[in-house]
């Protein structure tokens, strides 16, 4: 497999239909991870320019479960890279179902929003398939770590809880006093917030919006207690820190072995599965810019963090009540969605700016950036299908969404939910920006700007609306 490290993975297909009739009600669990670190030499992709990766300070990793209540079978793939283009996860689960006959709409596939991993995304702005070598390679892997999983299928018990965990959360825009607000790369200068807006900073008035501290977990373990893989979603964008250069999963990776270490399972056979996924986190972060910085060195703020929600996680886990079996179900559908174009004044104003560059060179001033990113998004299609997915657990609701969602659109799918806890999992079947709120779109920041956020400004009401529905039927049974 090319530009992927491997890792020996297992070869026996494991059947849907699972046992007979006489122990269809046993419910069943199977956990399994593949390597997905990519060769040095790629670009690391988060920030604004190219950095080319140059050492491998922890593996990129997809991390898989597998559920089985003997009618419905699910599976949850989760990735350590910033995000997957909606061309790897559709490969990855036609692959899959092809392979071992789980149904596509039933596996989830995200990625966790590190900053320090080489891109799978392709086109950014556009949905145009791509077939680099790196996202074959990605999509063969999450399909065959799906099997591994199912391979791994055994009995057992089930069990969810929350926990709460308000210390690395912070929304990150922040209302600044008149005047204070900088121009856009657009040349608007009617914001009234901004994004990261430096600590202490005197402007400062008060946050744009609300944090979810909220933890939701479930778990599954053999019936004699062995763990075999814990699921937890936290709304926490990403914490950073990393050497220049570093392949990372960020603290989702040290937090992943952090909490095996809590639960006493490490080298188990099969291993046991500890998988973080990135709730509603578009306007989070994990800076307290009312207070000064403190001093750590590369990966120390990350592991305070890791290892902080690893206990919180683990304390909850201990108060599980462990179930005998769960109802399962999955739901996967298309929404039409609008996208954003620059007005024919917006286009005009980026080809003059890019007119006006010396060189061939890749944009580097955040206006040519942006200029640059007009340009691209003028030649996107009216609309475009995008996928949204609901499960039941049990109790518990999954809802997922193709973007960086902003934490006011979690709370209310989890407020609104029929299932208590519901999980809301970003950056789930594509990657397509920033999913800010009509109300937050009206106060700009950089998270709502043509080129960071793909879609047009009513887009999440309407997203919102057909996952309460989802979910709903979920919990009928329809």
């Amino acid at each position: 497999m090319k530009q992927v490290r491997g890792i020996a993975l297992g070869i026996l297909i494991a059947s849907v239909t699972g046992a007979g009739a006489a122990d269809a009600a046993v419910f069943r669990a199977g956990a399994a991870k593949g390597n997905i670190t990519p060769e040095l030499g790629g670009d690391i992709i988060g920030g604004f320019g190219r950095l080319p990766a140059t050492h491998v300070h922890d593996d990129l990793w997809v991390r898989c479960l597998v559920l089985d209540d003997g009618t419905t079978r699910v599976a949850f793939a989760v990735c350590d890279l910033l995000g997957v283009s909606r061309y790897v996860t559709d490969e990855a689960r036609r692959l899959a179902q092809e392979e071992t006959g789980l149904p596509a709409g039933n596996i989830l596939v995200s990625a966790v929003h590190t900053h320090s991993a080489v891109s799978a995304l392709g086109d950014r702005y556009l949905i145009r398939p791509e077939t680099n070598d790196y996202q074959k390679a990605v999509a063969r892997r999450i399909a065959d770590t799906v099997r591994c999983a199912m391979n791994n299928l055994a009995p057992a018990r089930i069990g969810w809880a929350t926990a709460s965990e308000p210390r690395h959360v912070f929304n990150r825009r922040w209302h600044l006093k008149p005047g204070t607000v900088p121009v856009t790369p657009f040349g608007d200068a009617d914001e009234r917030v901004k994004m990261n807006p430096g600590r202490l900073n005197p402007n400062l008035v008060k946050p744009a919006g609300p944090t979810d501290p909220e933890i939701c977990l479930f778990a599954v373990r053999t019936p004699e207690g062995r763990p075999v893989a814990l699921f937890a979603n936290y709304s926490l964008h990403y914490v950073g820190g990393v050497r220049r250069g570093d392949i990372s999963a960020d603290y989702y990776g040290l937090y992943n072995d952090r909490i095996q270490q809590l639960l006493g399972a490490d080298r188990q056979d099969p291993p046991f599965i500890s998988i973080m996924s990135n709730g509603a986190s578009g306007d989070l972060n994990n800076i307290d810019v009312t207070k000064p910085a403190e001093a750590y060195p590369p990966y120390g703020r990350m592991r305070v963090v890791a290892d902080e929600v690893a206990q919180t996680v683990f304390e909850a886990y201990r108060t599980i009540r462990w179930r005998d079996h769960a109802t399962l179900g999955a739901f996967f559908e298309e929404i039409e969605l609008r996208y954003r174009h620059p007005t024919p004044k917006q286009l005009g104003r980026a080809k003059g700016i890019l007119a006006k560059r010396m060189s061939d060179d890749a944009p580097e001033t955040q206006e040519e950036i942006y200029a640059a990113r007009a340009v691209r998004v003028s030649e996107a299609p009216q609309s475009g299908r995008f996928a949204l997915q609901a499960f039941r657990i049990g109790e518990v609701g999954i809802a997922t969404l193709p973007n960086e969602v902003f934490c006011e659109i979690g709370l209310e799918l989890k407020r609104r939910s029929p299932f208590k806890p519901t999980c809301v999992v970003s950056l789930a079947h594509g990657y397509f920006g920033y999913l800010p709120t009509p109300e937050q779109h009206a106060l700009g920041g950089y998270e709502t700007w043509m080129g960071t956020c793909q879609f047009e400004t009513d887009s999440s009401p309407k997203m919102v609306s057909r996952l309460l529905d989802m979910l709903t039927r979920l919990q009928k049974g329809k």
